[in-house]
Protein backbone atom coordinates (compact mmCIF):
# COMPACT_ATOMS: atom_id res chain seq x y z
CA UNK A 1 0.00 0.00 0.00
CA UNK A 2 1.00 3.67 -0.47
CA UNK A 3 1.85 6.04 1.80
CA UNK A 4 -0.66 8.99 2.22
CA UNK A 5 0.73 11.50 0.11
CA UNK A 6 3.22 9.65 -1.97
CA UNK A 7 1.17 9.86 -5.87
CA UNK A 8 1.14 6.49 -6.11
CA UNK A 9 4.24 5.36 -5.41
CA UNK A 10 5.42 2.85 -2.73
CA UNK A 11 9.18 2.51 -1.33
CA UNK A 12 9.35 -1.31 0.03
CA UNK A 13 11.35 -4.64 -0.30
CA UNK A 14 10.53 -7.44 -3.15
CA UNK A 15 8.85 -10.01 -0.85
CA UNK A 16 11.14 -12.69 -2.29
CA UNK A 17 14.40 -10.95 -2.09
CA UNK A 18 14.43 -8.06 0.32
CA UNK A 19 15.72 -5.75 -2.31
CA UNK A 20 14.96 -2.07 -1.82
CA UNK A 21 12.40 -1.13 -4.78
CA UNK A 22 9.85 1.21 -5.63
CA UNK A 23 6.37 0.22 -6.99
CA UNK A 24 4.86 2.71 -9.16
CA UNK A 25 2.08 3.30 -12.06
CA UNK A 26 3.87 4.87 -14.50
CA UNK A 27 2.25 7.24 -16.99
CA UNK A 28 -1.06 9.06 -17.74
CA UNK A 29 -2.94 7.33 -19.91
CA UNK A 30 -2.07 3.36 -20.27
CA UNK A 31 0.04 3.45 -16.63
CA UNK A 32 2.52 0.74 -16.26
CA UNK A 33 2.78 -0.96 -12.91
CA UNK A 34 6.36 -0.88 -12.37
CA UNK A 35 8.44 -1.87 -10.00
CA UNK A 36 11.98 -0.82 -10.49
CA UNK A 37 15.21 -1.27 -8.10
CA UNK A 38 16.55 1.10 -6.35
CA UNK A 39 20.42 0.99 -7.18
CA UNK A 40 21.12 4.05 -9.53
CA UNK A 41 22.92 2.95 -12.95
CA UNK A 42 25.70 4.22 -14.61
CA UNK A 43 25.41 4.41 -18.82
CA UNK A 44 27.28 1.23 -19.11
CA UNK A 45 25.14 -0.71 -16.64
CA UNK A 46 22.18 0.96 -18.67
CA UNK A 47 23.22 -0.44 -21.80
CA UNK A 48 24.38 -4.18 -20.87
CA UNK A 49 20.66 -4.49 -18.97
CA UNK A 50 18.15 -2.77 -21.00
CA UNK A 51 15.84 -5.57 -23.04
CA UNK A 52 13.19 -5.20 -24.91
CA UNK A 53 10.80 -5.89 -21.58
CA UNK A 54 13.41 -4.26 -19.04
CA UNK A 55 13.18 -0.32 -19.69
CA UNK A 56 15.40 1.87 -17.90
CA UNK A 57 13.97 4.76 -15.33
CA UNK A 58 14.33 8.09 -14.66
CA UNK A 59 14.00 8.72 -10.75
CA UNK A 60 12.84 11.82 -10.16
CA UNK A 61 12.59 13.81 -7.05
CA UNK A 62 11.70 17.43 -6.83
CA UNK A 63 12.44 18.09 -3.11
CA UNK A 64 13.66 15.70 -0.41
CA UNK A 65 9.90 16.51 0.94
CA UNK A 66 8.39 15.59 -2.34
CA UNK A 67 7.89 11.99 -3.43
CA UNK A 68 9.68 10.06 -6.22
CA UNK A 69 8.71 10.16 -9.12
CA UNK A 70 9.66 7.68 -12.36
CA UNK A 71 9.60 8.55 -15.99
CA UNK A 72 10.95 6.64 -18.93
CA UNK A 73 14.08 7.34 -20.75
CA UNK A 74 12.69 6.92 -24.22
CA UNK A 75 14.51 8.78 -27.26
CA UNK A 76 13.20 12.59 -25.99
CA UNK A 77 15.51 11.84 -22.38
CA UNK A 78 17.89 14.46 -22.33
CA UNK A 79 21.66 12.56 -22.39
CA UNK A 80 22.86 15.15 -19.75
CA UNK A 81 19.93 14.08 -17.22
CA UNK A 82 21.12 14.39 -13.41
CA UNK A 83 18.91 12.21 -12.04
CA UNK A 84 19.91 8.64 -11.05
CA UNK A 85 18.55 6.02 -13.90
CA UNK A 86 17.35 2.75 -12.73
CA UNK A 87 15.81 -0.28 -14.21
CA UNK A 88 12.64 -2.69 -13.99
CA UNK A 89 13.62 -4.90 -10.83
CA UNK A 90 14.11 -8.79 -11.92
CA UNK A 91 14.99 -11.15 -8.36
CA UNK A 92 18.51 -12.43 -8.31
CA UNK A 93 18.90 -16.50 -9.87
CA UNK A 94 17.60 -18.67 -6.53
CA UNK A 95 20.92 -20.69 -5.33
CA UNK A 96 20.08 -24.24 -5.44
CA UNK A 97 22.07 -25.49 -2.47
CA UNK A 98 19.71 -22.86 -0.25
CA UNK A 99 16.30 -23.75 -1.40
CA UNK A 100 15.29 -25.31 1.86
Amino acid sequence: MSRPGSAGADDSRCPRCQAPVLRQLVGNVAALNITADLTPLTPAEQAAVREPNRLIWCLRQASPFTPRRLTWTGRDHPAGCPHPHVTEHRCPPADPTTLF
